[in-house]
């Protein structure tokens, strides 16, 4: 039943579910802070959810960079169960172009992530520094390359600039806070971006809600084109004329670019993003495969859809404390947002691209034995790459999973279910049992509804603040055949034409029609956590308010009332 989200308190549940997190003492050591083995030190930076220090082992000395998140500043968020999903994973992560998350270490008010540390400074600032970059190619491989492998495995990073990719001392490039950005609520960009909107799609910046990995591509070629030229394709100090740049889409290519690079920049940076180019099409441009090096991609021959790894399914198991069987069952039931077939492919992937990057470095090591210290598990004359784990390179890939679809560079089975983005999890109540919970709601509410068909209803509320009605639809899908997603959909005629789209048009476009673009989104279940409204109103820098033509206050009005909606009947239905 969607009663089964829960009574209990945030900070409750949030302590429920990081069971999983090692406790620790928080504790000084000769004047410095001290978290479990690690001891504090100076401040790195300040990111969206907290400081980043640097650590230091006490037993071993190797440096770590910590990320303390605060739980006041995480409890608003009431993601308690996709936090504990995301963290677990990106622990599993281990790519070479990701900053590793090693260990997360819990204190009654803060979370510490212990995180790998890497010397070379921002990408940001090294721009600001050298200006152009003559290995623009090779950094935009490696940012590519990271991105398409937490894509592959369902994580959005939804917040990619210069200042979140970090460079090692060998100037490799290094994605930094993947997922964290996933936890924020859909309208909080402008707001949790330090202010700077620079390389948000323009569907960011317009108000309308994303949830696939387009976002990511459009940073992707803010980033190429900074790389390329030392500064932005979309600048100005004045907000709603930034804005007004993004949504026209028309930036400045300085003569000295190539024809080659300038059509991947535009391709990239293509407003509409369903014209915006996808990761297999950065691949195959012609520009991107020029010395690309064969580990960013890896290419798996002995892949066989038809046999279950044993090992990783293991693996599984004793990372999440649950049984074979349901891994097997996860696999089998088609659903690549399955946290269990998540972590499992993650495996997978750790151990193919490893086994990958180790013979890539293979091939320039020096003489045996030159960087081999005794005691190291390596195979001999192999280089050990900073980024190798070990107990992955160990083990040598065994036969893959069914239902792999989350690699695109190979063909699939016919039996695979294409992946879905959307916000929330899916239910495995009754059908009618949900709905019955949600006339419920809606009737303690007083929400106005119409029956277009049993699962399907259009409802309505009137803004007692504004008189405006707020309109939203709300549908019941079969995901497969133990599972069922509640949609919210936003259907206001009105917000077509306040953010530009389908300008001049006399006929409002209605919720059944097929043009219609401004379309937020959410989708709950009855296993998700009940998430307080997001503060869209504060989310809008200043100088927007009622000057700009491009955002509009009807619009930004409508999208919090959407949202607010949307909190209240969820808020109901966890009673």
């Amino acid at each position: 039943m969607l009663n089964e989200l829960g009574k209990c308190g945030t900070i409750r549940r949030l302590i429920i579910y990081f069971n999983f997190i090692f406790p620790c003492m928080f504790t000084k050591h000769e004047g410095r802070v001290k978290i479990g083995h690690y001891i504090l030190g100076d401040t790195l930076g300040v990111g969206t959810f907290g400081k980043v220090k640097i650590g230091e082992h006490q037993l071993t000395g190797h440096k770590v960079a910590v990320k303390i998140l605060n739980r006041q500043k995480i409890r608003s968020l009431d993601v308690v169960g996709k936090i504990k999903r995301e963290i677990q994973n990106l622990k599993l992560f281990r790519h070479p172009h990701i900053i590793k998350l090693y260990q997360v270490i819990s204190t009654p008010t803060d979370f510490f992530m212990v995180m790998e540390y890497v010397s070379g400074g921002e990408l940001f600032d090294y721009i600001c520094k050298h200006g152009r970059d003559t290995e623009a190619r090779r950094l935009f491989q490696q940012i590519i390359s990271a991105v398409d492998y937490c894509h592959r495995h369902m994580v959005v990073h939804r917040d990619l600039k210069p200042e979140n990719v970090l460079l090692d001392a060998n100037k490799n490039a290094k994605i930094a806070d993947f997922g964290l950005s996933n936890m924020m609520s859909d309208g909080e960009f402008l707001r949790t971006s330090c202010g700077s909107p620079n390389y948000a799609a323009p569907e960011v910046i317009s108000g309308r809600l994303y949830a696939g990995p387009e976002v990511d591509i459009w940073s992707c070629g803010v980033i190429l084109y900074a790389l390329l030229c030392g500064t932005l394709p979309f600048d100005d100090e004045h907000v709603p004329t930034l804005f007004k740049k993004i949504r026209g889409g028309v930036f400045y290519i300085p003569e000295y670019l190539t024809r080659s690079v300038a059509s991947l920049l535009m391709f990239m940076l293509q407003v509409d993003p369903l014209k915006r180019a996808t990761i297999k099409e950065i691949r195959e441009h012609e520009w991107f495969k020029v010395d690309l090096p064969g580990y960013l991609f890896p290419e798996d021959p002995s892949y066989d859809a038809t046999v279950v790894d044993e090992e990783a399914v293991r693996e599984v198991c004793d990372k999440f404390e649950c049984m074979e069987s349901e891994v097997v069952s996860s696999l089998y039931s088609g659903d690549p947002q399955d946290q269990l077939a998540v972590a499992y492919h993650l495996i997978l992937d750790n151990r193919r691209i490893m086994t990958q990057a180790s013979e890539f470095y293979l091939a320039s090591s020096p003489p045996q034995g030159s960087f081999i210290e005794e005691g190291m598990l390596l195979p001999p004359g192999v280089k050990p790459h900073p980024e190798r784990m070990p107990p992955l390179l160990a083990d040598s890939p065994k036969a893959r999973c069914p239902l792999d679809a989350l690699n695109t560079t190979r063909p699939k089975p016919l039996t695979v279910k294409k992946a879905k983005w959307h916000l929330g999890i899916r239910s495995q109540s009754r059908p009618y049992d949900i709905m019955a919970e949600v006339y419920r709601a809606m009737r303690q509410l007083n929400f106005d509804w119409k029956v277009v068909n049993p699962y399907h209803l259009r409802v309505r509320k009137k803004n007692p603040v504004t008189g405006n009605l707020v309109k939203m639809s709300l549908q019941l899908y079969q995901v497969d055949s133990r599972s069922y997603l509640l949609d919210f959909k936003s259907i206001d005629d009105d917000i077509i034409e306040a953010v530009g789209f389908k300008s001049g048009s006399s006929t409002p476009q209605r919720s059944g029609s097929t043009a219609g673009l401004y379309r937020p989104r959410l989708s709950i279940d009855s296993a998700s956590p009940a998430i307080d409204q997001p503060q869209l109103s504060s989310s809008l820098p200043g100088s927007l308010s009622g000057s700009s033509p491009l955002l509009t206050p009807r619009q930004g009005s409508h999208t919090m009332d959407f949202f607010e909606m949307c909190a209240s009947l969820i808020t109901t239905l966890a009673r």
